[in-house]
């Protein structure tokens, strides 16, 4: 069962100057920032959620990959689950595309996985 939104990824060529609009002009405090996989990510929290700023460090990653089909902006949507094995299996049953078949650990330390964006409207969407 999905119980919030997590947080959302957005895909930035800079980190350091997406900061000076999130943090310095909307005064969004920054919890953390860490290097995880090849990104460089700053963790912002709002309210119950959060957005992960997400920066390539690597010029063929992921992200930078992202940006250069699509440009900067939302990467992914998160969404927080209760048993993250059972999402996976009921969005699989259910004939929706997943990118992750069983969980990993994501940047937050936490299980993740990811569902393809072919199968959700276009959304990356991440459980």
């Amino acid at each position: 069962m999905i119980t919030r939104i997590d947080h959302i990824g957005v895909a930035v060529q800079d980190l350091e100057e997406s900061l000076k609009l999130y943090r310095d002009i909307l005064g969004i405090e920054v919890s953390k920032i860490k290097e995880f996989e090849g990104m460089k990510i700053a963790f912002l929290p709002v309210g119950d959620s959060e957005i992960e700023i997400l920066q390539d460090i690597t010029p063929n990653g992921a992200i930078a990959n992202f940006i250069a089909k699509k440009g900067q902006g939302i990467q992914h949507v998160a969404l927080a689950v209760d048993d993250i094995k059972e999402a996976l299996k009921a969005a699989s049953e259910k004939g929706l595309a997943l990118i992750d078949k069983e969980p990993r650990i994501g940047a937050g330390g936490y299980p993740i996985a990811f569902l393809h964006p072919k199968s959700t409207q276009g959304v990356l969407l991440e459980l």
